[in-house]
């Protein structure tokens, strides 16, 4: 049934090219055959109404393409008016004699109107006609198309490369740059056809003048020599005949002129004649009010009418005083329209199942309690941890994901839970309305406090309500709200897991905005030593030794000078902190000298049995006994607390081959404390030795 229905609807569709066909014919009939004045009043209607039509749509078309079939047009449009000038001519040679109605009304209604009765006025009417099509619109029309039609065909070989740039850079997929493709190619052709188009309208405006010449020669001689007319009277009756067709033929045809001038000159001007025109005319409400003021000295000079140009000055300055409100109103309206349009998304992508597919980087996760307490204090929330993403880029050199805010029934009310690429790496339970006071359990006096470990460093503290935070800031005891400890603790462990929340995309993202030169330096080592993932291997073990990686550069070109050798990505991190030691000290300098702890000759002599080496002499695994690695991690805990504790700032300095081993084991326990080698400490740094760890 359906291959049926399909082959009986073809005919119906395919009908209109049978009609087209038929009156193709008909046109060319015209040329051979007499047809009655009826018929021709018809034709010149149908004429006039096709020129009407091609030049509304040339107004309100988008773009020149949308009207691509306008050269086909133009020339069905310009063979009806020569094949109805033909037929014309016949009637009026045949039949002029019998007055000026012989070629039918419509020529002997343009006679009477437009002659006024007096051929005079119709022939200098004819010729002005004539002159404005010919000299003016034409020959403009002609020379935009020409020069449209050379800079599309020039410009074509690089639009084409453009396309297949955006292709290969995954800017647009197939389907896009197909059909980009085939658009450069219709607005080609369109041009190339305009250009000949155009001389359609100019060889119809000499054939015009031509058939016009004609018809007076030829219709004074008939008159005379075959009606026994007089040169006068038959000089009367056939010119006014002859300048009446034609300017039923010229005047159809300026209206096409006119079309395709507005069409070769649309350019690439996007969207309808009247409202690119008046939208680019009336966008400077300055230059209205100039103009404005030039037509009110006009209207003031003696001589001239004044009424006319103060009432244009009159209607400009309302112009230029009403457009910017309206132009506000819709800026207003747009904003609000792509607001409300970005709220749908939102909902509609929170409730779609792929929505659940969505790992959030970071996620803040807070009980039911926790929440309706800190709801007033959101916006500050929101306000501080983009502070927080702010001063994570300043230190580490790349932007962290937005942190997710969000409620959870299903955890304790008075907790919250932070969320890493969808796993909960930390959680603690909240004193809901209370304070946290850094002081040693007792010297709060008579106020009532409950001692709590602060869930960032592990500091002890005390918890009091919050009635007692102004009274506690008098003594000038530290103090720490709700949402400091949260933000703290939060800001804690992105520091923790940096190298998780560094993706490939970061990565590249941080490349791109580099210097070309270095942009190629990473293509050309990524291309040849090493790949983009072994890259960013190594920026992700530099931060997780919370080591910045914001002088990318530096780091890039150490690689490049150590990946053609060495592929081991632990030892191409050692060789770029050698290259970024400067770095590395000055976040530890305090008071213009670095502080350093030993480990004291018994572990270093300890981690140098532990690693183990191949024939080469490069290590091959470290293997310590676990006894002595649980009392080196006492012993160094111990003597790095203590010197936490007194607020100092230091860092831990071994030899070059055990630094890794070292970093691993106090980060579990410290993980704030940077180890450094020996050879990482760079010339001109004052060194105090705090002490050693044996």
């Amino acid at each position: 049934m359906a291959f049926v229905s399909n082959s009986v609807a073809e005919p119906a569709e395919s009908g209109r090219d049978v009609y087209l066909a038929i009156a193709v014919v008909l046109i060319l009939t015209v040329l051979f055959l007499p047809i009655p004045a009826f018929l021709i009043d018809l034709g010149l209607a149908v004429s006039i109404a096709i020129s009407v039509l091609i030049l509304m749509v040339s107004l309100w078309i988008v773009r020149p393409l949308d009207f691509s079939s306008f050269p086909m047009v133009l020339l069905i449009a310009t063979m009806l008016r020569l094949s109805l000038n033909i037929a014309t001519t016949r009637m009026i040679l045949s039949h002029g004699h019998e007055g000026v109605n012989a070629a039918g009304y419509v020529v002997g209604g343009f006679s009477r109107f437009v002659m006024a009765g007096d051929f005079v006025i119709g022939i200098v009417v004819f010729l002005i006609l004539i002159i404005v099509n010919f000299v003016v619109i034409t020959k403009g029309s002609t020379r935009i198309a020409e020069v449209g039609a050379r800079f599309t065909l020039d410009a074509i070989p690089g639009k084409q490369m453009s396309i297949d740039a955006d292709l290969s850079a995954g800017v647009i997929d197939e389907k896009e740059a197909q059909s980009r493709r085939r658009e450069l190619e219709e607005e080609s052709s369109f041009f190339g056809s305009m250009d000949g188009a155009s001389k359609f309208v100019r060889g119809d405006a000499i054939a015009g003048l031509i058939i016009t010449a004609i018809n007076i020669m030829g219709g004074i001689i008939i008159g005379y020599t075959r009606h026994d007319m007089s040169v006068g009277e038959a000089s009367d009756v056939f010119i006014k005949l002859a300048v009446g067709d034609g300017l039923v033929s010229q005047i159809p045809a300026l209206v096409v002129s006119l079309a395709a001038g507005l069409l070769v000159s649309k350019g690439g001007t996007r969207g309808a004649v009247e409202k690119a025109l008046f939208d680019q005319l009336s966008a400077y409400p300055r230059a209205l009010y100039v103009a404005a003021g030039l037509l009110v000295m006009l209207g003031l000079m003696p001589g001239l009418p004044a009424l006319p140009f103060l009432f244009l000055a009159a209607g400009l300055s309302a112009i230029a005083y009403i457009l910017p409100r309206r132009q506000r109103q819709a800026e207003s309206e747009n904003r609000e329209l792509a607001e409300q349009q970005v709220r749908e998304k939102e909902i509609s992508e929170r409730d779609s199942i792929h929505a659940s597919l969505d790992v959030p980087g970071i996620e803040l996760l807070l009980g039911k309690q926790l929440s309706a307490r800190l709801l007033p204090n959101q916006q500050e929330m929101v306000h501080r941890m983009g502070k927080m993403r702010r001063k994570f880029v300043a230190q580490y050199g790349f932007v962290i994901p937005d942190i997710r805010l969000t409620d959870d029934l299903s955890i304790n009310g008075k907790a919250y839970q932070i969320k890493i690429n969808g796993t909960v790496v930390a959680e603690h339970e909240m004193r809901v309305g209370e304070v946290l006071a850094f002081v040693e359990e007792g010297d709060l006096g008579d106020i009532h406090s409950v001692p709590v470990v602060e869930p960032a460093f592990g500091m002890k503290a005390q918890s009091v309500s919050e009635a007692f935070a102004d009274d506690l800031r008098q003594r000038k005891i530290m103090t720490a709200d709700n949402i400091s400890v949260m933000l703290t603790h939060l800001s804690e462990v992105i520091r923790n897991n940096l190298p998780q929340l560094f993706s490939y995309k970061d990565m590249k993202a941080l490349i791109s905005h580099m210097e070309p030169e270095y942009r190629k330096l990473s293509d050309d080592l990524c291309s040849s030593h090493i790949s983009y993932p072994g890259l960013q291997a190594v920026l992700k073990l530099l931060l997780a030794e919370r080591v910045s990686i914001r002088n990318l550069h530096l780091i890039i070109e150490a690689v490049a000078e150590i990946a053609p050798v060495i592929r081991k990505t632990e030892q191409i991190v050692e060789h770029v902190r050698l290259r970024v030691a400067q770095q590395l000290c000055a976040d530890v300098v305090e008071g213009g000298a670095l502080q350093v702890l030993r480990l004291g000759s018994r572990w270093d002599l300890a981690f140098h049995e532990a690693i183990r080496r191949d024939a080469k002499g490069e290590v091959r695994e470290f293997d310590i006994d676990p006894r002595q690695l649980e009392e080196f991690g006492a012993q160094a805990s111990k003597v790095i607390r203590e010197h936490l504790d007194a607020g100092k700032k230091f860092a831990v300095v071994t030899a070059p081959e055990a630094r890794p081993y070292v970093r691993m084991i106090i980060e579990r326990l410290h993980p704030n404390t940077p180890v450094l080698s020996h050879v990482e400490i760079p010339k001109g740094i004052e060194l105090r030795v705090l002490g050693s760890m044996s």
